[in-house]
């Protein structure tokens, strides 16, 4: 689906339900409206590495608390609450993710549960866990806190960006932890938890779940009680890798004890007001709670003793046992591994047929609605320019109309110019002009012997001048032979005569 439609769906699904989450992009270490689950509202102080993300939950038109994610590993790194409650043990559990972290150009701004997102955020997962990381493996989704985003007692509204791999017997202990520690220790003795704030957090090994989710060392929590001349403040870590209880320390121990080593509490929770006295009385009920586990942890190990004793062996004495093996248990033993193989065999096959129909049938639905998207989307943008022409049609001939009247505008100008000027010009001129054709047809045969008597008039001054030039030169031969004293005559025949 494109972001157009997504976004559309957003506000629908924003107006049907509230506000689930929302990354704060505030630059510095604040968290935005989730500033007040923190102490003095100021955040844990201490170098930030890999870059992690600020969330601030949200639900039902309110801030519930905030959790710096570590996108590297995929787990978050700290969760802030205050005046907190565990969810009820029973209720059912609803997961959540949110789709900004992996693909900040989503449209969809709010935690979304993984099958509306999976659709329409780009990158699904590769900087956060989702739920089939958990699928077919030792460890759950465990809460940092079990705080739930709503208040309904029998679902509880969760989110992966504030949950680590735990396994299932570790998470059920501590979640049993928390609960007497809030209900017997943290709230009694700070007013029921009206200045209560709390962290909760946790520690990644060098163990990953699936090559992505990094499996915690230690989760730990530090409460801070703000009440004025009565406060306090407390650590408590638990170890993942063995069946330990929990452990109380103090918040700087704990501090020491983190990566980066931050200050969690601004001058430690006001360290120089604290009371010292109920200090004293919440250890006391802290060591209680380690009693109580203590003394479960033994009898969980006494009650596992029976189990390991063989089924088999309560049938009969062993001897009986025993004579029942032989040729039986050898012809036996390989059939029955070999239909355990056939069974396995068979539910990987089923099971990979059923995802490949699942991953067909998705594509195939993806495909289609993205066909139909798109003819929507075309049939739309055809509509959209079909009006929009139909719409400039009437514009259009109003203006060939004007251009139109403005050409024919501007030829009775011409024609008006025109006439305006052969108006303007004298009558006598139009005389002259009209009279020119007749004066010069009779002018013409004038013309023509004028032009005749010139040339002969030429031709004949040119004779003279050929006789008159012959002449001379006779006469200027005469007159030199005369000079010299020759007599040149001509006789009657016309032979020169000397």
């Amino acid at each position: 689906m494109d972001a157009a439609r997504w976004l559309a769906l957003g506000g629908l699904l924003a107006l049907a339900r509230p506000r689930e989450g929302r990354l704060v992009r505030e630059p510095g270490p604040g968290f935005g409206e989730c500033g007040r689950f923190f102490y003095a509202g100021t955040p844990p102080a201490g170098p930030e590495a890999g870059s992690p993300v600020k969330v601030c939950q949200r639900s039902g038109g309110a801030a519930r608390f905030a959790t710096l994610y570590g996108a590297a590993g995929r787990a978050p790194i700290f969760s802030a609450f205050r005046a907190a409650r565990p969810a009820p043990p029973r209720a059912e559990q609803r997961w959540l993710l949110e789709p900004q972290i992996d693909d900040p150009g989503s449209s969809l701004e709010e935690a979304t549960e993984e099958a509306e997102a999976v659709n329409s955020v780009s990158g699904l997962g590769s900087k956060q866990a989702v739920n089939s990381d958990y699928l077919d493996s030792d460890y759950q989704r465990g809460q940092l806190y079990p705080f739930p985003l709503n208040e309904d007692p029998h679902v509880a509204t969760f989110t992966l960006t504030n949950s680590v791999p735990m396994t299932q017997s570790f998470r059920d202990r501590w979640y049993t932890n928390l609960n007497s520690l809030m209900d017997r220790a943290l709230l009694p003795h700070c007013d029921h938890g009206d200045d209560l704030f709390i962290l909760t957090g946790a520690v990644p090994s060098d163990r990953t779940l699936r090559g992505r989710v990094a499996i915690p060392e230690f989760v730990w929590l530090a409460a801070c009680c703000a009440v004025p001349g009565g406060g306090w403040a407390m650590g408590f870590v638990k170890h993942t890798q063995d069946a330990g209880i929990i452990e109380d320390v103090m918040v700087k121990d704990l501090e020491k004890l983190l990566p980066q080593k931050p200050q969690l509490f601004l001058n430690n929770c006001g360290e120089a007001e604290q009371d010292t006295e109920k200090m004293k009385k919440i250890l006391e009920v802290v060591n209680q709670v380690q009693d109580e586990e203590r003394l479960l942890q033994s009898q969980e190990r006494a009650g596992s003793l029976p189990s390991t004793q063989s089924p088999r062996s309560a049938l009969g004495p062993p001897e009986a046992s025993e004579g029942g093996r032989g040729f039986w248990g050898f012809v036996a033993t390989p059939l029955i591994r070999l239909f355990q193989f056939l069974y396995y065999l068979g539910v990987a096959v089923l099971r990979s047929a059923v995802w490949l129909l699942w991953c067909v049938a998705r594509q195939v639905v993806s495909g289609l609605e993205s066909c139909l998207c798109r003819l929507g989307s075309a049939a739309a943008s055809c509509v959209v320019a079909l009006g929009a022409e139909l719409l400039s049609l009437p514009w259009k001939v109003l203006r060939v109309l004007a251009q139109v009247g403005r050409a024919a505008l501007r030829i009775l100008c011409c024609l008006l110019k025109a006439v305006c000027r052969v108006l303007s010009v004298p009558v006598h001129v139009l005389v002259d002009v009209a009279r020119f054709p007749v004066h010069t047809a009779g002018a013409v045969p004038a013309v023509c012997g004028d032009i005749a008597a010139g040339l002969g008039g030429a031709l004949s001054l040119l004779l003279r001048a050929a006789f008159g030039t012959v002449g001379g030169l006779f006469q200027v031969v005469f007159s030199v032979f005369k000079q010299i004293g020759y007599k040149v005559t001509f006789d009657n025949a016309g032979e020169l005569q000397k």
